[in-house]
């Protein structure tokens, strides 16, 4: 029968190894709250935890890296791209004040290749690690004609947990709070089939002055940054987080938005950011209107805390806070985003 899928080109002996090269990483992202072993059918989590909260609120979110992982295949480097899709993911429910909890990956080819998986999920245990959140587990699937060859799809889903007294939802955003932005690295997980399309006939192993000494693979790889230290000494220092935006698929015009109340909007002045000069690049090599970008790319403003006017100083002050900037502030009676 193994004989018979393996022509069918499926190849069980490979998922096997994959998974024996990468248990220990895995296993180094368990705590005392994981109850099972890897391998399992169903990752086991101890909720003991949620017992200690008053109204303990579930937050969970599933992304991926998008074509992200064509970069990876083109520069030939596959330990990154799993960092990006944790790191993704803790702050998409770190917008809504969630502790993560555990993560679950899932990664898809038309041929398993062993190291190559393994690398991808060591990524994954690393940022998980970083943070203090489990690998519970995932998925390994090949699926020959479904993926273009030396091709893989990325997946993650991540549970997190926020008493509901401390949920952050954006409705205590108000006319004159002022907008902080902590930096991107890059482009972090979106935008990039644009990126690959402007810059395809460039060679992008060489290193350039334009992007600080990087090439351009190493530009595009730069791994999508975590939040959640930046976001838990702003809650130290006892900011007043009225609001979070993670800038993503979208950009700054689209996501921004999402977390307003009605009648309010964003004005965003642009030059008081220091912004990754990959974005130059891209725009000047595609000719590219500032709108399209600052709709398809973050920008350099990877994630956006809306805070009272009255706190902004506290947190220019602090030296918890690696590169924050004011980059704006919210206005009412205007719409949606103003780049000024």
């Amino acid at each position: 029968m193994s004989d018979a899928y393996s022509q069918a080109g499926v190849n069980i002996a490979a998922g096997n190894r994959a998974t024996a090269l990468m248990k220990d990483a895995i296993k180094s992202t368990y705590g005392a709250e994981v109850l099972s072993e890897t391998g399992s059918f169903g990752g086991l989590f101890s909720a003991q935890a949620l017992t200690a909260m008053d109204a303990p609120v579930l937050v969970a979110s599933t992304d991926g890296v998008g074509t992200k992982t064509m970069v990876a295949a083109k520069m030939g480097k596959w330990d990154t791209i799993g960092q990006d899709l944790v790191n993704h993911c803790v702050n998409d429910i770190l917008v809504q004040g969630a502790k993560p909890l555990f993560f679950l990956d899932y990664i898809a080819s038309s041929s398993l290749v062993p190291e190559q998986i393994a690398a991808v999920v060591g990524g994954c245990a690393t940022a998980c690690k970083a943070i203090g959140v489990a690998l519970l587990g995932g998925e390994t699937a090949e699926m020959p004609g479904v993926y273009q060859s030396g091709e893989l799809d990325l997946v993650g889903t991540i549970i997190g947990v926020v008493d509901k007294a401390n949920l952050i939802d954006g409705s205590r955003i108000q006319s004159g709070d002022v907008i902080l932005s902590l930096p991107s690295t890059g482009l972090h997980t979106n935008g990039f089939s644009l990126a690959r399309k402007v810059l395809a006939d460039f060679d992008w192993t060489q290193a350039r002055d334009d992007l600080g000494g990087a090439s351009i693979g190493e530009a595009l790889l730069a791994i999508h940054r975590c939040y959640l230290p930046e976001v838990n000494a702003l809650r130290t220092a006892q900011i007043d987080i009225h609001g979070l935006a993670h800038i993503t698929g979208g950009g700054v015009l689209d996501n921004l938005p999402r977390i307003l109340p009605e009648g309010l909007g964003a004005i965003i002045r642009r030059n008081t950011w220091s912004m990754p000069p990959i974005f130059k690049l891209i725009q000047e090599q595609g000719d590219i209107s500032d709108l399209d970008m600052f709709h398809a790319f973050n920008m350099g403003l990877g994630m956006l805390v809306i805070v009272p006017a009255a706190h902004s100083a506290r947190i220019i002050e602090s030296t918890t806070i690696e590169n924050g900037t004011i980059v704006g502030e919210i206005v009412a009676g205007h719409d949606g985003v103003d780049l000024q």
